[in-house]
């Protein structure tokens, strides 16, 4: 059931509501309608909107400071393998068991930290934004 409306528009709006109702779009009255719809559909919209904001902002802050810790633990590996890499005299080549001891502490380090991956324990626990530990 359609109501009819008595509304009072701008000039502007009225003719340019003329020259769309011109066109194969339909009447003023299918126009005006599916307008009218769209706008009030948006208000909704901007509930929800409103809503996921304050989830969004939050999300953001978590990943900011997840982006931060990655920076810091990278940054101070780095400047470990450098230090480590200044300091630490190569290992002669005729040196085998230094070589055999170095490997299998390489492959006690690489299985120790895909232990601790798969257990998803972590050494360095997080560190909540309030200050506390988790």
């Amino acid at each position: 059931m359609k109501i009819r409306q008595n509304l009072y528009i701008d000039r502007e709006l009225s003719d340019a509501l003329e020259a769309l109702a011109a066109g194969p779009r339909g009447n003023k009255s299918h126009i005006v309608n599916d307008a009218l719809r769209d706008w009030l559909a948006r208000r909704g919209t901007k509930e929800v909107d409103d809503l996921l904001k304050v989830r969004l902002d939050r999300l953001t802050r978590e990943l900011a400071g997840a982006r931060r810790d990655i920076d810091v633990l990278l940054e101070s590996q780095a400047l470990f393998v450098r230090y480590q890499l200044m300091v630490t005299a190569p290992l002669p080549e005729a040196d085998a068991a230094a070589r055999a001891i170095g490997r299998d502490r390489f492959e006690a380090f690489v299985s120790q930290v895909g232990r601790q991956l798969a257990s998803g324990k972590r050494t360095l626990t997080p560190i909540d934004t309030d200050g506390g530990a988790s």
